[in-house]
Parts: structure tokens; sequence; C-alpha cells
């Protein structure tokens, strides 16, 4: 527990410029009209659903919905783009198809390193979208290739996963304060 505390107290002493960027990006998105996409694997493809539906339906406020999606739940996509053209597309192909320019994609990788999610990341940037990354460790090839990135210093797959789901509602929080006006 001591150190997940001690995690969460150098996420706000260290990342809360960067977070504050990437909510910008993903408010000024929204506003207009743009969506936000999230990608990752495993426990980074259950926040990424979780992220999505935040914004989808609501956080702490009531308001309208925003347009967010999780690349991860389509299974039929991921299955036939997987089998068709491999593992490391399954994300880039469905930001191919749905992604336009001042759209947002979140991509979501404890290592920083998963091949699908930097192909993903790669074809946003190509396609005009904003990106973000959220990783551990060093942040790997993923915090070099984002616009913002948010990289927690931990080997700890679960420590990195608490500060990842952490930092995600917290970007909702500043969103929904900057689009509805005022904290909640």
């Amino acid at each position: 527990m001591a150190e997940s505390a001690r995690l969460k107290l150098w996420l706000a002493e260290n990342l809360a410029d960067r977070l504050a960027a990437a909510a910008r990006l993903v408010a000024e998105a929204l506003a207009r009209g743009n969506k936000v996409m999230f990608c990752g694997n495993g426990g980074s493809a259950a926040d990424s659903q979780h992220l999505a539906a935040e914004l989808v339906g609501r956080y702490r406020r009531n308001r309208p919905g925003w347009a967010a999606l999780a690349l991860t739940v389509d299974t039929s996509a991921l299955t036939a783009i997987g089998n068709d053209f491999g593992f490391d597309e399954v994300f880039s192909r469905q930001v191919e198809a749905l992604g336009r320019p001042g759209d947002v994609l979140i991509a979501i990788s404890t290592s920083g390193r998963s091949p699908n999610v930097l192909r993903a990341v790669e074809t946003a940037r190509a396609r005009g979208l904003k990106t973000v990354g959220l990783a551990g460790r060093d942040g790997g090839p993923l915090a070099a290739l984002v616009d913002v990135a948010l990289v927690v210093p931990s080997d700890d797959t679960a420590r990195v996963q608490e500060c990842h789901i952490t930092l995600g509602h917290i970007l909702c929080d500043l969103v929904e304060e900057a689009l509805c006006g005022g904290p909640a």
C-alpha cells in the first residue's frame, strides 16, 4: 500500500502539468465535436473501456454524453483484423477506419512497448489525431511517439495500472471542469 501511495504522490508532484495538457487536448477535441479513442491490452484494455464509459456516460456530473470509444470491445473487428493482418494491427486498422483529424487517441501500455499500441499511435499521428500515452517504467517507445506522455516510474505492473486509472479519473475530472465550468 505504501508504494502505491508513494507513486500517486509522485504523480501529483511531477505530472500535474502534463495531465492538464492531456485534459486540454481532450476537452478541445470534444468541444469541436471530435471524439476520443482508447486502446491497450489486458488490464490496459479494461482501463480503455472504463475511461471511455466515463466520457460517454458521466464521470461526476450530469451532462450530455461525449464521443468516446475503446478500440478493445469489438470482438469481430479484433479477430478479423488479427486473423487477416496480424495482432500488431488490431488497433491501427480501427484508427485508420474511424479516426479523423482533430480526434484524440489515448494509448495505454504499462511497458510502453506493446507493438499494436505503438502502431495505433503511428497511424493516429499520420491521420492528424492528437495522441496521449499512459505508460510505465521508462515510458518505452510510446513516450517519444505521443504528444503528451504520462509515464509512471515503476516496473510493478499492478502499481502502474493503479496509477493509470487514477490519472484517467483526474483527466475526466479536468475535462468535465473545462467543458461544464468549475469544479464538481
